[in-house]
């Protein structure tokens, strides 16, 4: 089996797998069911880059949504704000965290309803070009 196909195999693995390419490592990928008559979601999941030099995600995007955005939570003059980040920067030997009130993925316009356990295809693109899909599982946004 050649390499390219080994690892989009390895990276189409379920959501509680890793999906691991470019020695980064993608795991635990979330994707909230919207709430009803909304059509914008999140997406979560937890990145790991176990190399000396640092990566960056640039892009992520997903054939079951018009559009996605990378985004983060921050405090401005004492209110929290979400804006949107042109990348996510993750150091050597570190692991990010994307998850609600800080680095998440925005998906607006869902071109099919999201059932819980459904399995999104997720595509995040890094600085080198390479592109990495990965599964994500549609989960309930808790009640609060």
């Amino acid at each position: 089996m050649r390499l390219p196909t080994f690892l989009f195999l390895l990276c189409s693995l379920p959501a509680g797998l890793a999906c691991a390419a470019s020695n980064l490592i993608i795991d635990n990928a979330t994707v909230r069911q919207p709430l009803p008559g909304k059509t914008v979601s999140a997406g979560y999941f937890t990145v790991t880059n176990p190399t000396a030099q640092p990566l960056q995600i640039v892009a992520a995007s997903s054939s079951w949504f018009g559009k996605t955005e990378l985004h983060q939570h921050s405090m401005v003059d004492g209110m929290m704000r979400m804006e949107q980040i042109k990348q996510i920067e993750v150091a050597p030997g570190a692991t990010v965290h994307l998850q609600p009130g800080g680095l998440h993925l925005m998906l607006f316009r869902p071109s099919q309803q999201l059932e819980l356990g459904q399995q999104v295809p997720l595509q995040i693109q890094l600085a080198s070009g390479e592109v990495l899909t990965v599964s994500a599982v549609v989960t309930r946004i808790p009640k609060q």
